[in-house]
């Protein structure tokens, strides 16, 4: 595997982290490439839940613009091909994961960066880091679902203005717009989102990776599709050993070992 990803096995989870340091964790195609082998490698050996992270002092800068410079190549480059060949694939492989993957965002997260980050399922940030709609800065849309996330999270007057503006939003304000889930002093992050990444791994996954899927269909189901929906997941997880185990652990007052399935 390339220098740009590492991946750790934990068992039942792997912590995958963007090292790119000297760049803030910028992508390049190589590292593009290299995160989702990373990803379908960690989905295929059978882990149950993946954390996200960057090396260093940022999570990710986004797109390495030196790759993607005007000056140094023969016309314009392509950037819808981009998106189609890199970006969009990775945010569809992180939302198609039937488990649940944390993002804990150490440093600034800027661009794709930012929206990889909001991609994830449950997102940390240390207090120091900011999340960047930097598009608006180089004379571009917020791309890797950041013009779908965005508004469904903040409502349409925050979504365009940061994304128009381009300012910073800082953990602690992102926490309490519900941009993200929770923010941490940044000497702590590390242990709590590996605390948080190992309790899913540990749980009823199959039910998890099923709240995951039905959430993410709430954005463009109508009620009734939903509940139909809703009752087709609770007869898949009312059949499995995971619901079995969890009722038959709370009459016996004891806790459940939960497998997945």
């Amino acid at each position: 595997m390339s220098d740009t990803i590492l991946s750790q096995d934990h068992g039942k989870w792997v912590e995958i982290t963007l090292n790119r340091p000297d760049r803030l964790n910028s992508f390049t195609d190589e590292m593009h490439l290299a995160l989702r082998a990373a990803i379908e490698g960690a989905r295929d050996q059978g882990a149950r839940a993946i954390l996200l992270t960057g090396a260093g002092r940022g999570f990710c800068a986004g797109q390495d613009l030196g790759d993607r410079n005007p000056a140094t190549m023969d016309g314009p480059p392509d950037l819808g091909q981009t998106v189609r060949t890199f970006y969009a694939p990775l945010v569809r492989l992180i939302r198609s994961l039937n488990f649940p993957v944390v993002c804990a965002v150490n440093g600034v997260a800027a661009g794709a960066g930012a929206n990889i980050a909001l991609a994830c399922d449950v997102v940390l940030a240390a207090e120091s880091a900011k999340f960047i709609q930097s598009f608006a800065k180089v004379g571009l849309i917020p791309d890797t679902g950041g013009s779908w996330h965005l508004p469904r999270l903040l409502g349409e007057a925050r979504a365009k203005g940061l994304a128009l503006t381009g300012q910073p939003v800082t953990a602690v304000q992102a926490e309490d717009w519900g941009l993200i889930w929770k923010a941490y002093p940044d000497a702590v992050l590390m242990d709590q989102a590996r605390a948080l990444t190992e309790q899913f791994a540990n749980g009823p996954t199959l039910g998890l990776g099923l709240t995951k899927q039905t959430i993410q269909a709430a954005a463009t189901n109508s009620l009734t599709d939903h509940l139909e929906l809703e009752a087709d997941a609770m007869k898949t997880c009312g059949e499995s050993a995971d619901y079995a185990e969890g009722v038959t652990a709370f009459l016996e007052k004891r806790a459940p070992v939960f497998r997945g399935e």
